[in-house]
């Protein structure tokens, strides 16, 4: 009797792996370069960057244009880094602790962008600090994610935040 039952478990947990094997996601099956290809091209990664790195060089062209736009500009940097912080985690590990660690800097430079407005020179400063040191980070991931799938991605975006998008 307990090894009928013991057989039955195993065959029960058997099972219950290949369910859940077949319910993975496709970054979630396959080699590590094959997951992290799928992952880049799902979550539209290296545009995420772009639009980042746009984002960041967006708020330096909007402080002669007073606080409103100074704070148009750095509410997008936080909604942009929650927006790429979604994707995550990625199928590996040291990718997303750099990427967890650049888009919380972003979002620090955002608010500290914000509170600052067009007049707060030192904050902005310290604004623009925090995002070289995440711009610092997307360059090890992409270099990390070279080193996994051996692909360049690219930071292309369709739309150029950094001269003010689609209205500027």
């Amino acid at each position: 009797m307990k090894r009928r039952s013991l057989v039955a478990s195993l065959v029960l947990m058997a099972g219950s792996a290949l369910a859940l094997t077949s319910c993975a996601g496709a970054d979630q099956q396959g080699s590590p370069a094959h997951r992290m290809s799928v992952w880049v091209s799902g979550t539209t990664f290296g545009e995420q960057i772009g639009t980042l790195i746009a984002d960041n060089a967006r708020v330096a062209k909007d402080v002669p244009n007073g606080t409103g736009a100074v704070h148009a500009a750095c509410g997008t940097i936080v909604n942009d880094a929650e927006m790429a912080n979604s994707a995550l985690p990625s199928p590996d590990p040291e990718v997303t602790d750099l990427l967890t660690q650049a888009y919380g800097l972003e979002g620090t430079a955002g608010n500290q962008c914000f509170d600052a407005g067009a007049t707060n020179k030192k904050l902005l400063a310290q604004s623009h600090r925090n995002a070289i040191k995440a711009e610092a980070l997307y360059d090890q991931v992409l270099q990390r994610i070279r080193q996994v799938d051996g692909k360049v991605v690219s930071t292309t975006t369709t739309t150029d935040n950094s001269t003010g998008g689609i209205f500027g």
